[in-house]
């Protein structure tokens, strides 16, 4: 991507956040960025490119974690898989998501598929360092565990039925979560790691 199209597709990004998805017209990502219509479309087909663009560009930007390094301890690595998850989930704004949900149904279905892959992709890899680690129980049925655990994280923003803050919905999931999968020896470390503070 060069600097022109990065250039648009943080704008456009900066004016979805504040405004949506449904109510920014090309015509408004032209004007903020100073450039005619004509010039917008030499980088984008329509609409419905740049809000994909700009939801590729998001996925992309997000840090990935390095999860098949066995120098990294696997329960610090899902802790900081499950923080991002968390940083961004609380980042987006409720009326895009709804925006996207409801006027962009296609849009949305390819980004939360390709979200949710590359989250299994991380937490499937955690999941066996974790058990070569000897930290995560043997018996593990990583398949069936990491998608139940994706599964919950994908739809937290529905939690309206638990009424309480996301970000405490989350804490509680996590240490829910990071309980049902170790053993003996991760359940020591995780509970040093909450008695020094870490968590």
């Amino acid at each position: 991507m060069d600097e022109k199209q990065k250039l648009i597709i943080e704008g456009a990004i900066k004016l979805f956040k504040q405004y949506g998805l449904r109510s920014v017209s090309m015509d408004d990502v032209s004007r903020s960025l100073g450039m005619s219509k004509k010039t917008l479309y030499q980088f984008v087909d329509n609409k419905d490119d740049l809000i994909t663009r700009a939801i590729d560009y998001v996925i992309e930007r997000n840090t990935r974690i390095d999860t098949k390094d066995e120098s990294l301890n696997a329960i610090d690595v899902l802790l900081e898989i499950s923080s991002l998850i968390s940083a961004e989930t609380l980042e987006i704004n409720p009326v895009v998501r709804y925006d996207l949900f409801k006027y962009f149904p296609a849009i949305y279905n390819s980004a939360l598929n390709k979200r949710r892959e590359q989250i299994y992709q991380d937490i499937l890899a955690n999941y066996e360092c974790g058990v070569r680690q000897g930290l995560y129980r043997e018996d593990l049925d990583i398949d069936v565990v990491a998608k139940l655990y994706i599964k919950n994280l994908m739809e937290i923003h529905d939690a309206d039925f638990i009424n309480a803050p996301l970000s405490k919905i989350l804490k509680v999931m996590f240490d829910s979560h990071i309980r049902s999968i170790i053993n003996e020896k991760g359940l020591e470390y995780y509970e040093q790691k909450i008695k020094s503070h870490d968590l």
